[in-house]
Formats: structure tokens, C-alpha cells, sequence
């Protein structure tokens, strides 16, 4: 089953029929006729029996394309983890020696880690059933017959037909060409497009930029480097994210400072207090559980795992999932016009002679000309659906030169009959004509209308070559009217608003896409800027980039310096496209997104592809990266700072030479409520707050104060009880006074994290505080979780203490507030 391209609508694009397969014995197709060297003929590829058996042999492209981990992979990554080996270890350990409830962390980890696996599982369900809507098919030709199919059903020897913006998806070598430029910088590194002649090899990988052809595969399967290309090109990957980086950041310095702390406790509590063997293990686990912030590398997984599922229901692919954080962090959105602000179709509205051509020959040519392209770009299209067929007896074609974005028109030489011949070119006026052609100043007008305006050229001399176009004579203006995406508008308007600065970048004229982009109300529109007189040092270049926001004229190559220039001058840039003159800028920008219905190129180097061609799509995209980072980085606080108070009171247990306060049980409940619970809600809930760099300096700069306010207001209510409460069991006591001290300034941190506040933050606040008073008020849970204030004056003591340092960590984060601002 063939796929379809489909326009903003939904509706399958219109398809023109395909050449129909010619005899052995003709030299040209008689319905698209074009140049080809004298030995070559249109080959009419394998044969179905032919076919049947290279599939027989195995010779055949089977490899999957992968565009998320498996199952197993998944499996392992959330189960076989540096912490869970740490924390499965000592759940083993307390499974022997103490009560079930001081092994409860276990049972938490079990849980967590599920949720992991089955978030991420779906996330993947989702990134493989996008990948599938998402794939092009090549074209083929079996039996004479060119037909769509999957990659993976292509064999050995197989005719593959290319076309601009067609990838090259098996190695092979050129049989066809019909001016064929090929661009193979994903490859080689070099940019500029590569003229390929038959025989020559192609390599899977590459794509094509002009003209078209065919190839035979020479290499399919695991053979092909085009299997390793496009695994890695639209593999789940977690790589290259601050996000992630960042936490292995401090799960490094966590296992640096956990290890001597962890030993230090063991020694203070098995051989100076020479207490009792099974207590004193139990609250060495208790003392170093705590120390593993593991909650919150599975919260980042889930968060990032939802954020797919979330976007995949908006038809947005996520070829790599660091590309939701980095849109988020984008400051600059490079946009191409064509596709992006505009819809795909065009419309001719006039054509106007010139020089006294005869406007009925004009029609002629003009028909003529979309009938030699079996491949038209969206210009030609529009001519073509305007004047569908040739007046009359069609003229024969004997050469034929595709559009190049790089040379900006088109052209093709016609045998008309009666001995006359005709070459003509159809592109970019400003190309085509001398700077001082008084055509110009028509053109300009329609130009500020935001038209599209093609010239239509009689060429003096070859085609193809450097002075192609040389001594041209302009024979009509063809105007073009482009339809506007209705859903652009409020795109730019919320691009504006969150301080992101849009710049659009064209091949067309610059005054034509200022128009465009001024009726969308792009701020800036009038700064315009012609990119042939764009400076070519790049530092001139990055303050011409900042001083304007649509430029003109662009080069493929162009495109690419532009996004280099704006990164260096530390923009984090996105990049839009749906062409092949897309490709080099989309490749080198920060984040490459790319329209479904654009080339397979682009859509194999983006990093982000919009299915359903709506660049509206964008805003969900950032707004999930934002909730993504904002709520990682709440979230992250809670982790790190039960880590640093954990860490403190263990060196504090082994300084002061005293029991370690706490069992496996009440540090598992004050997890629960103050951390567990309220991270997985806080994680998941709505977040607008613009993406901040620098997030282990900023998540350290709260989560150290706070912890160690925490830990020494913890620790000052234990020495206290300790003097308060005497007597044999007194440990128990006074375990329940520094338990509630540290709850009640845990549950402050909080506070502050949830804010600014919303009912159902205050309701998820007041929900945690009443199930740490349910326990305090049923005798089975005081029994289960060994937690009994005794008497009223350090219960009290313990709320004073509290208050005391919820004060302090109310002054602590004001004062990095006004230190560190945003």
C-alpha cells in the first residue's frame, strides 16, 4: 500500500501521472522527453520472478528501522540502575533483619521503577506508530511500472527512480540521470551538491537537490550503510540533554559524598556504640537510603516518556528526546517561508506580457514547460494546474534543466515543430534581469503586495553553465499568490510573547516575504534584508541576523552561515523547513523541525517532525519542554535536599558519637508524603516558566541551604530529647520528636516549591500534612511506623524548632533570589 502525501487539510496532495514506460528502442519518453546520453535507455527494472527470487535468497533490505528502544532495552534501563543495585542490596539485607515495615523502601522502588517501564513502553508505542505514519516510500520501477514500497521490501538490483528532496536509502549506482545533483554532506562533511553521471555511486544517505534519475541497489540489508543511517537518525536517544546531563552530574557527586558518609555510619553504629546488632543495621540503612535521590532520575524518565505521549497525540514525531527540552530553550526560531508561514499550494493570479509577446503563445510556453517536469516544485505547479495541457500538438522537448535553489530558475528547449526551436527559463526576475531593467520597478510593486512574482525568459544560449541566463529576453511576469496558513498568525504572536525572536528566512524576494510576514504581523516585518548583501564576515553577519528579521534570497549555503552566526553570539536557534534547500541549516541548528509532508531529507535530519504540516504544533512542543525543565528542576530541589540533610545528619550521628536517629520506616513515610507523592504530581502538572540555563548551579544554590537548615533543626531536636527524655526505651521518644521536626520542615520546603499556589497545590500540600497526622493519631499506624509523642513540652519543642527553621529557609531562598536572579 502506497502512501500519500496530504496537504494542511488532510486531503491526499494531487499525484501527476507518472511516465509511462518507452521501448527499448526510443531514446526519449515521449510524454516528459529529456536529454540523455545516446547509450542509455529507461531501464524497466526486475521483474516480478526476478524479485521473487533475490527475496528467496535473502538478498533483500529487511533491516527495521528503530525509532525507540525495545522492551528489553527499557527493561534494563530502569531496572539494572547504579541505585537500585544499591538500595536492592540493602532491601535484602532489612528483609532479614528487621520488621516488614522497615523494609518498605523496597517495596516504594519496586513500584516507582514499574511505572517507569510501562510510561516509557508507551511512549514508545507512540514513537513507533509515528514513525510509520511518518515514513516516505521510495519510488520503483518493476516491470516497467514505478510503484511505491516500504524501504525495507527493496532488493538487490532493484531501479530506484530519485527526484529533488528524494533520499538515497540503499547503495547503489546511477543508472538514470537527468542533471542530477546529489548533496552527500551527511556524509562526507563537504556541502556543495556532487553532478552525478550513469555509473557513477551513490551512497545511501545522501540526497538529491536537483534534477533526478535513477539507480540500481547494489548494496541492501546490513550491507547498506543507509540501516545504520536511518537507526541512529530516529533512535529513542536520551543524549545531549542539560537535563540529563546535568543529574549524572549530581548523582556523581552524591555516590562521592554518600560512600565515606555511608562508612563513617556503619563503624559509628556497629562498633562505637556496640548497640544492638540487628537495631544498629537497621538504622545504618535508615542513615543511607535517604542519600539516594533515585526517585528523580525515574521522574525525568516518566516526565520526558509523557511528554512524548503527550505530543504524539498532537501528531508532533520526537525523533530525539532532548529536542522537547531544546525547543524550549530556543531564544531564535528561524522559519522558511514557503511551507512554514505558507501553505504548500499556490495559485497563478495573472500573467502579464512583456515586450509585446503574444499572450496566447505565452499560455503555450508556459504549458509546455510544467509538462517537461515530471517533478514540479510548488511554483510549477501552480503553472501547471492554471494551464494543465498544451495547447494544441505538444512541443517535443530536447533538454531540460531542473530548478536549483542555488541558481533560482528553471528552463527547458523545445523542438516546436516546422523547423523552429524555443529555449526558455522561468524563475527569479532579480536573477534573471540586469539591476537596471525597468521591469524591476513592476515587480517591486507586486512584491510589496506580497505576491510572488516568476519571470519568464527567452534564453540566447545553452541552458545550463555560468552565463545560462546571460542575454536573456524577458517575455512575461507570471504572478503567484501564496496561501497563507490561517494558524501562522497566532504562532508568531506566541513566539513574540514568550521573548523567543522569530526571523524568517527565504529564497524569494526579500520584500515579498516581508509583505507575507507583515500581513501575519510578525514584529519586525519591515526590517528586510536582501541576503546578497549580507555580510560575509561572520561577526557582521550575526549583527545583520540580530538587526532583522526576514531575509531574502537565500542560499542553501546561506542558510547555514545564518544559523552559525546567530549561535555565535550565544542564541540556541531552531530551524523550520520542509526542502532540500532546508537540509544544511536544519542539520546544523540547535533543533531541526521539519513539516511531514516536506522531503525525506529533512525529515531524516530533523530532530522534531510535524505531521500534520501545522507549524501551530510548535507551541505544544515548547510549552512541554518547559514543563519538562520547570517542573524537573522543582522537583529535583525536594531530591537533593532530603540527600544533603541525609548526608549531614549521618556526619553529625558520627561526630556527636550517638544512635542514628531514624529507622527504615519513618524515613520511607517522610519520603512518601514529602517528597514521593508531591514530585510525581508536581512533575506532571502544567508549567509556562521560560527555560533557564545552568540547572545543577540553580537546583545546588537551593537544595544545599535548605537541606542543611533541615538537617541541623533535625539533628538540634534530637540532642534535645535526648537530654529531655531519660530512661531505658527513651530512643523511640526521642526518634518521634526529630521525625517531627523534619517533617514539619520538609513539608515547608514544599510549600515554597509548589509555589506560586493553585487550588490543587494547596490541596496536594494540606493532603500530605493530613496523612502525616493521621499517623500520629491512630494507635495502628503509631504501632506500624513506631512514631509516639510522648508528653507535650517536645512535641512543642519539636514545632518551635520548626518554625525556627522555616523562618531561615524563607530568608535563605530570598536571599539566592536577589543574588542569583533570573
Amino acid at each position: 500500500m502506497t502512501q500519500r502525501a496530504v496537504d494542511s487539510s488532510g486531503k491526499p496532495k494531487p499525484r501527476r501521472p507518472r511516465p509511462a514506460p518507452i521501448d527499448a528502442g526510443s531514446e526519449l519518453d515521449p510524454v516528459h522527453p529529456m536529454k540523455l546520453p545516446d547509450s542509455a535507455v529507461r531501464s524497466t527494472g526486475l521483474t516480478a520472478a526476478e524479485v521473487a527470487e533475490r527475496i528467496a535468497r535473502g538478498e533483500v533490505n529487511d533491516v527495521p528501522v528503530r525509532s525507540s528502544r525495545s522492551v528489553g532495552e527499557i527493561v534494563r534501563a530502569n531496572v539494572f540502575t547504579r541505585f537500585n543495585l544499591i538500595i536492592g542490596v540493602l532491601w535484602l539485607v532489612m528483609l532479614f533483619v528487621a520488621p516488614f515495615q522497615d523494609s518498605l523502601f523496597g517495596y516504594v522502588i519496586i513500584a516507582n521503577t514499574g511505572i517507569g517501564i510501562v510510561q516509557e513502553w508507551r511512549a514508545k508505542k507512540t514513537l513507533d506508530g509515528l514513525a510509520v505514519i511518518g515514513e516516505a516510500k521510495p519510488t520503483v520501477r518493476r516491470d516497467g511500472v514505478a510503484a511505491e514500497i516500504s524501504t525495507s521490501e527493496i532488493v538487490l538490483g532493484d531501479l530506484v527512480e530519485l527526484g529533488p528532496g528524494d533520499k538515497v536509502v540503499v547503495d547503489g549506482a546511477v543508472a538514470e540521470a537527468d542533471n542530477l545533483e546529489i548533496d552527500e554532506s551527511l556524509l562526507t562533511g563537504e556541502a556543495d551538491p556532487v553532478v552525478k553521471q550513469p555509473g557513477d555511486p551513490v551512497m545511501s544517505g545522501s540526497f538529491v537537490v536537483a534534477g533526478g534519475g535513477a539507480f540500481s541497489a547494489t548494496k541492501v540489508g546490513r550491507e547498506a550503510y543507509a540501516a545504520q543511517l536511518a537507526e541512529e537518525a530516529s533512535r529513542f536517544t536520551l543524549v545531549q540533554s542539560e537535563l540529563r546531563s546535568g543529574i549524572s552530574t549530581i548523582l556523581k557527586y552524591v555516590t562521592w559524598m554518600m560512600v565515606p558518609t555511608a562508612i563513617g555510619l556503619i563503624i559509628s553504629q556497629l562498633v562505637v556504640k556496640k548497640s544492638d546488632l540487628k537495631d544498629s543495621i537497621a538504622r545504618t540503612v535508615g542513615g543511607i537510603v535517604p542519600m539516594i535521590p533515585e526517585g528523580l532520575v525515574l521522574l525525568t524518565s516518566v516526565a520526558f516518556a509523557i511528554g512524548v505521549v503527550r505530543l504524539g497525540r498532537k501528531q508532533c514525531l520526537v525523533q530525539e528526546l532532548p529536542a522537547i527540552e531544546g525547543l524550549a530553550r530556543v531564544d531564535v526560531v528561524c522559519l522558511d517561508k514557503t511551507g512554514t508561514l505558507t501553505e504548500g499550494g499556490m495559485d497563478v493570479t495573472e500573467v502579464r506580457a512583456l515586450g509585446g509577446a503574444d499572450d496566447p503563445y505565452i499560455r503555450q510556453v508556459l504549458a509546455n514547460l510544467g509538462a517537461s517536469d515530471p517533478r514540479p516544485n510548488a511554483s510549477l505547479q501552480a503553472i501547471i494546474d492554471a494551464y494543465p495541457s498544451p495547447n494544441g500538438e505538444a512541443w517535443r522537448c530536447t533538454e531540460a534543466l531542473p530548478f536549483s535553489s542555488a541558481r533560482k530558475y528553471s528552463g527547458a528547449a523545445f523542438d516546436e515543430g516546422s523547423g523552429k526551436a524555443s529555449s526558455w527559463l522561468l524563475g527569479a526576475p532579480d536573477v534573471l534581469l540586469p539591476d537596471h531593467d525597468p521591469a524591476l520597478g513592476e515587480i517591486e510593486q507586486l512584491n510589496l503586495q506580497g505576491l510572488r512574482v516568476l519571470l519568464l525568459a527567452r534564453a540566447q544560449g545553452e541552458l545550463e553553465g555560468p552565463q545560462g541566463a546571460a542575454g536573456a529576453e524577458p517575455a512575461a511576469l507570471v504572478v503567484l499568490e501564496q496561501r497563507l496558513r490561517p494558524d501562522a498568525g497566532q504562532t508568531l504572536r506566541y513566539f513574540a510573547d514568550q521573548r523567543v525572536a522569530t526571523k524568517v528566512i527565504s529564497g524569494d524576494n526579500a520584500v515579498s516575504v516581508g509583505a507575507v510576514a507583515g500581513k501575519l504581523g510578525l514584529p519586525g516585518a519591515e526590517h528586510t534584508l536582501d541576503a546578497r548583501r549580507l555580510p560575509t564576515d561572520p561577526d557582521d553577519m550575526a549583527t545583520a541576523m540580530e538587526e532583522n528579521a526576514v531575509f531574502g534570497r537565500v542560499t542553501p549555503q546561506q542558510k547555514r552561515e545564518m544559523v552559525a552566526a546567530l549561535q555565535s553570539r550565544g542564541h540556541t536557534v531552531a530551524m523550520t523547513g520542509d526542502g532540500v534547500n532546508d537540509v544544511l541549516a536544519l542539520k546544523d541548528a540547535d533543533i531541526g523541525v521539519s513539516m511531514g509532508s516536506g522531503s525525506e531529507a529533512t525529515r531524516a535530519v530533523a530532530q522534531i517532525v510535524l505531521l500534520n504540516n501545522s507549524f501551530a504544533t510548535l507551541p505544544s512542543v515548547v510549552a512541554e519542554g518547559r514543563r519538562v525543565i520547570g517542573n524537573i528542576t522543582r522537583v529535583a530541589t525536594l531530591f537533593l535536599t532530603k540527600t544533603v540533610y541525609s548526608v549531614l545528619l549521618a556526619i553529625l550521628v558520627v561526630c556527636f558519637q550517638v544512635e542514628y536517629p531514624f529507622l527504615p520506616r519513618h524515613l520511607t513515610l517522610l519520603s512518601t508524603l514529602t517528597i514521593g507523592v508531591p514530585a510525581f504530581f508536581l512533575a506532571l502538572a502544567p508549567n509556562r516558566e521560560r527555560a533557564r540555563p545552568h540547572f545543577v548551579r540553580r537546583v545546588m544554590r537551593y537544595s544545599v541551604p535548605s537541606g542543611v537548615i533541615a538537617g541541623i533543626a533535625t539533628f538540634a531536636t534530637y540532642l534535645i530529647a535526648r537530654h529531655y527524655y531519660t530512661g531505658p526505651g527513651s530512643l523511640d521518644a526521642e526518634t518521634s520528636a526529630a521525625t517531627l521536626t523534619l517533617f514539619l520542615v520538609s513539608m515547608w520546603v514544599l510549600a515554597i516549591i509548589a509555589r506560586p499556589y493553585t487550588w490543587w497545590r494547596i490541596l496536594l500540600v494540606a493532603a500530605m500534612g493530613a496523612a502525616f497526622l493521621v499517623v500520629l493519631v491512630v494507635p495502628w499506624l503509631q504501632g506500624f511506623f513506631a512514631l509516639k509523642l510522648v508528653g507535650t513540652v517536645m512535641p512543642w519543642a519539636a514545632v518551635g524548632i520548626a518554625v525556627v527553621a522555616a523562618t531561615a529557609l524563607e530568608f535563605s531562598w530570598r536571599l539566592v533570589g536577589r543574588r542569583f536572579p533570573v
